[in-house]
């Protein structure tokens, strides 16, 4: 049974028309990537997912039953803008946050201290939310969304404002969730992250859905034909007549070989010119074919801005 089912959603503003036919499910225990531009159409999605808007036509489900609020309690939502009181320190605000979820406080308490050792900023248990950096705040909303176990998990934009470190904290404890059967939605500009975490996306541009599916079935969608090749010395060898394009970045170059082109023929030739320590033949990266998909450009040949979410 789907946690999520939007069935031919449509949401107009005005003249505008923010999500258009929408439809997808997100299933037990899978993290689902809900990506596109600026103003394609992904909060409000979330927002009808969640009832805080009305969906014009089409259906929403949420485990297995037409949208109630009451199955909200089973629902942790992160939103792109912060929500936090900048006055409270943190224990206090995440008590807060808890019993709103319907926790008791000495519950809420050893939770909320629990997470805040987990994700490594007990430190801040006593400091307004003022006092801290975006990333801390972050990491206490992210926390808040949490703290009643929810088994839909949504988070819009859940690493803004996080540097490396705790963005691969986050990216791992969301990892976990999913281990233990959570549902996981996120939206997210960070096409890497979404490549490496998500099980199903849907990419949606000017409130259509554009792509949908599994990474498996996106990506066998097009051919192996990316080089990621790392070496030193000459690169003369970037000019062999397999490849369409190359770009060198200090040694480290992105191929493209043109088509029916033997990626072995040209590692052969470079190691007659050059130590090659890393020699990787890959299909597009989700990124080259979101570009595709949003500029109608070809990944072989990327031309043209795009505006990330």
């Amino acid at each position: 049974m789907p946690i999520v089912e939007l069935q031919h959603v449509r949401k107009v503003y005005d003249t505008k028309v923010a999500v258009d036919n929408m439809s997808f499910t997100i299933e037990p225990g899978t993290m689902f990537g809900l990506l596109g531009p600026n103003g394609s159409g992904k909060t409000s999605t979330i927002r009808m997912m969640i009832g805080i808007t009305v969906p014009d036509s089409g259906t929403v489900q949420l485990f297995g039953q037409p949208f109630d609020r009451k199955n909200l309690k089973r629902v942790g939502y992160l939103p792109e803008e912060r929500g936090l009181y900048k006055k409270m320190k943190v224990m206090d605000q995440l008590i807060f946050l808890g019993q709103l979820h319907g926790l008791d406080a000495t519950v809420a308490h050893k939770r909320a201290h629990d997470w805040c050792e987990r994700l490594q900023i007990t430190d801040a248990i006593y400091k307004r939310t003022e006092d801290l950096s975006k990333g801390m705040q972050q990491k206490i909303q992210f926390i808040s969304t949490l703290l009643h176990e929810p088994d839909l998990i949504i988070m819009d934009e859940p690493f803004s404002g996080l540097d490396p470190v705790n963005a691969s904290l986050l990216q791992d404890t969301l990892i976990e969730l999913r281990t233990q059967g959570r549902s996981i939605l996120f939206s997210t500009h960070r096409m890497d992250q979404v490549e490496k975490m998500c099980d199903h996306i849907c990419l949606i541009h000017n409130g259509k859905q554009v792509l949908s599916g599994t990474m498996q079935q996106i990506k066998a969608e097009y051919p192996v034909n990316r080089v990621q090749l790392t070496f030193s010395g000459d690169d003369s060898f970037l000019r062999h007549p397999s490849i369409l394009s190359a770009k060198n970045y200090n040694g480290q170059a992105e191929i493209i070989l043109h088509d029916g082109a033997d990626a072995q023929e040209l590692l052969a030739f470079a190691i007659t010119h050059a130590r090659i320590t890393r020699f990787e033949v890959t299909a597009p990266t989700l990124e080259e074919i979101f570009i595709e998909k949003i500029t109608n450009k070809s990944p072989e040949n990327p031309i043209g801005d795009i505006v990330h979410a």
